[in-house]
């Protein structure tokens, strides 16, 4: 938009966790490009909440599943989905319904639905804020769709890089909310720490950019100032680089296809410096191998995937399940559901069904493990 253009109308939803407060910062920042007219929370920090809305005065406002819906389907320009979890699937279908510009946080929403979210979403509807899946998007501005030979995404390794999964079995949750380059929140942390993350990230960027998952590839690069590459089919590969920051990903989906000018810093080409990168290790994080088979199989199997990790993941930080055996539930509940009777046809109804079976066979085979 020009200069002159009034500010973009914002919907945050999420707005008391990691992405949506940073969001918000953005918006202080660059009041002329940006007005928040909704804003949404899940509830667990409301005082923070209750200050955001003195501060930005929206139309709407609203704790809970049911508020994100709902301001997701207001009048704007654009949601900022920012919700951590399965709970943030509905308001991506509302704001896709409602025609908004949905900038995508909340990955498993993509994750768990994708045919669904993708057949509800207009062409360009969707803008990545994840920061590998916004690195990719701007790569592929250099190149056609049919030029591209794979994607690229880059992994941390999560602060047990280099470990073998006995060393693993005696992390803490202390230990893995500790990330070495990203601030994030706990979930992420810990799914980063497994790299379940990495997972569900090669499911989105399938089904976001439409390559095959066989074409999608994970590296680790301990200090993630590359975080994504395109190799194209003429051997020329294309890397978007920065500090780790959220600040690029989350202004470039606000105010996509447009930058914001300042964001964030730029690295500093002055100072010396290495980057790294390395193969993945399949045997100590088998997690993105996992993510794949869910991939492969369709249907409601990567939903399945992602509702067992929340539940692990909430059994590890509360003493009942080791680290390494998250993934290891996760590996059994999506056996445990077999081989899905649809594929693209599945509707909201069967994708939050099998969300729901998953939790509840990951709760009883946690259960199981801790009377063995």
């Amino acid at each position: 938009m020009s200069e002159t253009s009034a500010p973009r109308d914002i919907a945050v939803l999420g707005s008391t966790g990691s992405i949506g407060t940073q969001a918000l910062d953005l918006v202080r920042a660059h009041p002329d490009l940006f007005r928040v007219v909704a804003l949404t929370a899940g509830g667990g920090n409301r005082e923070l909440f209750e200050a955001q809305v003195e501060e930005f005065g929206p139309r709407f406002h609203g704790l809970g599943e049911e508020a994100s819906v709902e301001a997701a389907g207001r009048p704007a320009d654009v949601v900022l989905n920012g919700i951590t979890g399965a709970v943030g699937l509905r308001p991506t279908l509302a704001a896709l319904d409602a025609g908004h510009l949905l900038a995508l946080a909340n990955k498993e929403s993509l994750v768990m639905a994708g045919p669904l979210v993708k057949d509800r979403a207009a062409p360009g509807q969707i803008v990545p804020v994840d920061s590998e899946h916004s690195a990719i998007a701007q790569c592929l501005r250099g190149g056609t769709p049919e030029e591209v030979r794979r994607l690229v995404l880059t992994a941390s390794g999560g602060p047990f890089r280099g470990r073998t999964r006995d060393e693993l079995a005696r992390v803490t949750p202390e230990q893995a909310l500790n990330h070495p380059t990203w601030d994030m929140g706990p979930v992420i942390t810990i799914n980063s720490a497994t790299l379940v993350n990495k997972g569900l990230e090669v499911i989105e960027a399938h089904l976001l950019f439409d390559i095959p998952l066989d074409r999608i590839d994970v590296v680790v690069h301990p200090t993630s100032d590359v975080h994504s590459m395109v190799e194209f089919v003429d051997g020329s590969t294309l890397a978007q680089a920065s500090p780790p920051t959220m600040m690029i990903p989350i202004a470039l989906g606000l105010n996509w296809p447009r930058r914001v000018p300042g964001a964030a810093p730029a690295v500093d080409w002055s100072t010396p410096e290495t980057w790294e990168f390395t193969p993945l290790d399949d045997e100590a994080f088998p997690a993105v191998a996992l993510a794949r088979t869910a991939g492969e199989r369709g249907g409601a199997a990567p939903a399945t995937y992602n509702a067992a990790n929340e539940v692990c993941v909430q059994a590890f930080r509360d003493g009942r399940l080791r680290f390494v055996d998250i993934v290891d539930v996760v590996a059994d509940v999506v056996t445990a559901h077999g081989v899905p009777s649809k594929g693209h046809d599945l509707g909201l109804d069967d994708i939050l069904g099998a969300d729901a079976w998953a939790r509840d066979e990951a709760t009883r085979i946690i259960e199981q493990r801790g009377r063995a």
